[in-house]
């Protein structure tokens, strides 16, 4: 079979085509790799997992083949989270790390990310190099004796954290929260933060369950229509929650309305140019929220696109250019965090808004709307047929006049194709980079529009 990393790692499910043979032969690639590189010679290898079934032993075979090959391996204790093993290979000045997750994909799968010394997802340039080599079983040296040494990310991690939010705003604003870690990698860590910092937490599914409830562990409206009803029943501030790695996040305001990811990413980077004195630019992926460039050109800063996968936004806060880079699937971070997602980060930093500007995120959100006006965003999900994948293929390569009867300004193909329409209106066609589906992603100045938009555009990828 073939390997190979998509978006954000390597996906499959398990027993089918994530058995211990292949990440044996993944694994042996990713030493392979790290051995031709003159900066990774000497420095220890991070290994992690999340909560999913068979995560510890995955890695613990994972930890044993790189301390076969010559590496000290530091083994994270415990389903740790994907930000959290980012900032460890950047702590304790690693080679890299191997992250046995599948992030928000349902329970039966698994995944394996590998990030690079700076604690960012691999680039595609990397994740080629290693492809080949588990196409070709390469392998650059003989079998060595490393070590394997028991590492806790937490406590670290969250002293980090700890000089990137304003916590004591947080407390002093007697604001109380409810959590929902999905089973998943915040627990223990988000909670135990707020809670250190004098806050009240009400914490949701406080166990691991490798099924997730039996469902994906993704902090969408629908999966979070439990804490939606904790928080109004008892009047908390905010409800807050994670993914199934940590990562991604969803936010509940206090009157019971979810906020989606593009509308926290766009307050976020208004919040933060304002409290924090930044004068950089912003980054948004080509599928996210235009709202955040209408925050952009009010605060006079620059705004940057990137394809698809945080791994891009990394290298620009790497080079320190971006007050925060989002993505509309749930994503963030901000200057002088890692150059990976961070959903506790993200939580934190909306539980600070509210505390320091004293309104609700509903009242902030009509505040920014106010002042920019208001962009309408949704996606839908076409499922990737041979026939679908044919018609995507020739659809790339059009250049329509019009699309669903409006005009189009322009095309563009950083990441599948955009058209860009008046009013800020716009349409995106990209295959998924972790399922097996084209993605059509739209934005109009209503949600009518919007509506007419994803209609016209499945039309349009559907037709002859």
């Amino acid at each position: 079979m073939s390997i190979r990393f998509g978006t954000s790692g390597w996906r499959a499910v398990i027993a089918e085509e994530f058995t211990f043979d292949n990440v044996s032969r993944v694994t042996e690639a990713i030493c392979s790799y790290l051995t031709t590189q003159e900066e990774a010679g000497g420095r220890p290898i991070i290994v992690g997992h999340d909560s999913r079934f068979m995560g510890e032993k995955f890695a613990e075979a994972a930890a044993n083949i790189a301390s076969a090959k010559g590496f000290k391996v530091l083994r994270c204790i415990g389903p740790t989270p994907t930000p959290a093993i980012s900032f460890a290979i950047r702590s304790r000045e690693a080679a890299g790390g191997l992250n046995f997750t599948a992030s928000h994909n349902p329970p039966e799968y698994q995944g394996i990310k590998f990030s690079t010394a700076d604690g960012a997802p691999a680039l595609p340039e990397v994740t080629k190099q290693i492809e080949h080599r588990i196409a070709n079983r390469m392998s650059a040296f003989d079998s060595a004796s490393g070590s394997i040494e028991d590492y806790d990310a937490c406590p670290d991690y969250l002293a980090d954290l700890a000089v990137k939010v304003d916590l004591s705003a947080i407390a002093r604003s007697g604001a109380a929260f409810a959590y929902d870690p999905l089973w998943g990698t915040g627990r223990g860590y988000l909670d135990r933060l707020l809670r250190e910092a004098g806050v009240e937490v009400e914490t949701l599914h406080d166990w691991r369950d490798v099924t997730f409830g039996g469902r994906s562990p993704e902090p969408g409206e629908k999966q979070l229509e439990e804490l939606t009803a904790v928080v109004l029943a008892k009047k908390y501030r905010l409800g807050l929650a994670t993914d199934g790695d940590g990562d991604r996040f969803g936010v509940i305001d206090s009157d019971g309305t979810f906020i989606t990811a593009n509308q926290l990413i766009a307050l976020l980077t208004d919040y933060l140019i304002e409290s924090r004195g930044w004068e950089l630019g912003v980054a948004r992926s080509v599928a996210t929220t235009h709202q955040v460039d209408r925050v952009a050109r009010a605060r006079g800063v620059e705004i940057f696109e990137t394809p698809v996968g945080f791994k891009f936004i990394g290298e620009l806060i790497n080079e320190d250019r971006i007050v925060l880079g989002g993505e509309e699937s749930a994503g963030l971070s901000i200057r002088g965090h890692y150059p990976e997602k961070d959903g506790l980060l993200a939580c934190l930093l909306a539980a600070e808004a509210v505390a320091v500007r004293g309104a609700t995120l509903g009242e902030q959100l009509a505040a920014l709307y106010e002042r920019d006006g208001r962009l309408y965003s949704g996606r839908i999900g076409v499922k990737l047929t041979p026939d679908v994948a044919a018609s995507l293929k020739k659809k790339l390569d059009d250049d329509p006049e019009q699309v669903g009867g409006r005009r189009v300004g322009s095309i563009e193909r950083m990441d599948g194709v955009k058209f860009l329409f008046e009013a800020d209106a716009w349409m995106l066609m990209r295959p998924s980079g972790t399922e097996p589906m084209v993605r059509i992603y739209a934005e109009a100045g209503s949600e009518t529009e919007l509506g007419e938009l994803l209609k016209a555009g499945q039309e349009y990828l559907l037709g002859s």
